[in-house]
């Protein structure tokens, strides 16, 4: 790729950019037809192995979320040091396997590994594109070609649920039997839509690997060791090898590392007894220690990164909210399916199409919108894409309340419909927040770093919204008895949201300003063009 000018009003992406962004928009896509597929399902997993809502939350967020976050540390690591479309093929071949293979649950806990597989494959996605991207468009397109590339999201996620439903229903009314294999419709259907991502990622193969910091004036060499860092990252995140990466540091890092690791276990071991949820607060304690001792390490091996990323408040108050905007989105998503299914009495195939459907739609509009509003904004004031993740998170709140507060009638095809209407605006306005989180995250660090950034920002959305979200709804619909009152809960963090993108407001302009200086400040040596 070639620029004239590094001025940013200058340069103009070229049209190979726009081709290679219509393939990541595909990716996108199949990751999330690979991830939402469980939410259509859910009503005859839970018939066929027993289980309730907390365990399809723990499916559905935590099993695949912990890992999807813990993994993308070091595959974010990888994606700022290897060969980007290559970390992106084999991630892509793996979870289309997995899901595949989530066909062949025969229990719960077959069911969790192959979740566990598709989380990890997943976790190379957003860290390789969102790299690419940025070094394939201007910054002044850097929202919009994000927010293109997130679309995949929302159209995935909504094609899910048609897929699923069309194929649950005619399935199991032609072979009520289990067919010649004995398969349920819910086991057809992640085959159905896990295989054909194998041949995409044969084409994903063929994309061309762009310079890093070229769009931004700091091209930078390709590294001469792009594993090592990988590894350095792996052994810091995963336990028990936080222990062994914690003593290379000295003893007192170890004593601190070993005070997190006990306090996360007596935090877990109180969770258990509250909820009885083993699996649930192991994994999430897993997580959260593993995501502790990841930063000790970074800021010991690579000061500068740890500089822009842990100790920037704009940084940190935009992943916060982005994480709690994610609680909200996976509370509403994971259970939107069931609670039209169980509560108001439509079959899977309606449900999917009226409500895949509608929130393919909005979410695509609203990914796009908010994307390009953002870049607009943006232009017009530093923190112009804060100001539109707010208007996202808020205008939320009104159609979450009104879709879950819509009460059983088995006979009421109306109140269905408006339940999809609601669910669909509500997804609207969740989704107009994701050009700009991903696009300020990446303003915030060097060209360098724009993997590990992507890797926080995915952190703070699993282990705060997907691995915590769709349980505790799940945990208090079977408390209570009420799906809709569990949802409508979340609510209440809307507030919070809110104060944290006022302190990001405040912050992103100065620290987007001073992204060099401070990262000269911290030890980061950066040529000059030219020089």
């Amino acid at each position: 790729m070639k620029a004239d000018s590094y001025a940013d009003g200058a340069i103009r992406p070229t049209r190979y950019s726009w081709y290679a962004l219509g393939i990541l928009f595909l990716v996108y896509l199949a990751n999330f037809i690979d991830r939402q597929m469980i939410t259509i399902l859910a009503p005859d997993i839970k018939r066929d192995l027993g289980l309730d809502d907390a365990d399809i939350g723990f499916l559905y967020g935590t099993a695949f979320a912990v890992f999807y976050a813990l993994f993308g540390i070091p595959l974010g690591r990888l994606a700022d040091s290897w060969h980007r479309v290559r970390l992106l093929t084999i991630g892509l071949a793996l979870w289309s396997a997995m899901t595949a293979l989530s066909g062949l649950a025969r229990n719960g806990a077959m069911l969790a590994g192959a979740r566990v597989g598709v989380g990890i494959g997943e976790a190379t996605a957003s860290p390789s594109a969102y790299s690419l991207l940025s070094d394939m468009f201007p910054k002044r397109l850097r929202a919009t070609a994000i927010a293109i590339y997130s679309a995949g999201a929302y159209l995935g996620g909504g094609v899910s649920l048609m897929i699923g439903g069309l194929i649950v229903q005619n399935w199991d009314h032609a072979y009520p039997g289990g067919g010649t294999f004995g398969l349920a419709g819910w086991q057809v259907a992640f085959m159905a839509v896990g295989l054909p991502g194998l041949l995409l990622a044969l084409w994903v193969a063929t994309l061309r690997e762009p310079m890093r910091g070229l769009m931004d004036g700091l091209p930078t060499p390709p590294s001469s060791e792009p594993f090592r860092g990988f590894v350095k990252e792996l052994c810091a995140v995963i336990p028990p090898f936080t222990l062994l990466g914690a003593a290379r540091q000295g003893r007192a890092a170890l004593a601190v590392n070993v005070a997190a690791a006990l306090l996360t276990i007596a935090a877990a071991w109180l969770l258990i007894g509250l909820t009885g949820a083993t699996l649930q607060w192991i994994c999430v304690g897993t997580g959260y220690y593993a995501a502790f001792s990841w930063a000790v390490s970074l800021r010991h091996r690579d000061p500068p990164a740890f500089a822009l990323i842990w100790r920037s408040p704009a940084f940190l108050s935009t992943i916060s909210a982005f994480g709690v905007l994610g609680f909200l989105t996976y509370g509403m998503i994971a259970f939107a399916p069931a609670y039209a299914i169980e509560t108001l009495g439509e079959d899977a195939a309606r449900v999917g199409l009226w409500i895949g459907g509608g929130c393919a739609l909005s979410g695509f509009l609203g990914v796009i919108a908010g994307g390009h509003l953002s870049d607009r904004m943006h232009r017009r004031r530093p923190a112009g894409r804060i100001i539109v993740m707010a208007l996202g998170l808020a205008g939320s709140a009104v159609p979450v309340w009104s879709a879950f507060h819509i009460p059983p009638d088995p006979g009421g095809s109306a109140d269905f419909l408006w339940f999809a209407l609601w669910v669909a605006l509500a997804n609207f306005f969740f989704s107009t927040a994701t050009g700009g989180a991903a696009a300020t995250t990446q303003d915030l660090v060097l060209s360098r770093m724009r993997g590990t950034a992507t890797a926080m920002l995915i952190l703070a959305s699993t282990m705060l919204g997907l691995a915590l979200g769709p349980y505790l709804v799940g945990e208090m619909s079977v408390a209570t008895g009420s799906l809709g009152g569990a949802v409508i809960t979340t609510l209440w963090l809307v507030p919070a949201g809110l104060v944290l993108l006022y302190a990001a407001w405040r912050t992103v302009p100065r620290e987007t300003a001073t992204v060099a200086e401070r990262a000269r400040v911290a030890g980061e040596v950066i040529a000059v063009p030219g020089r």
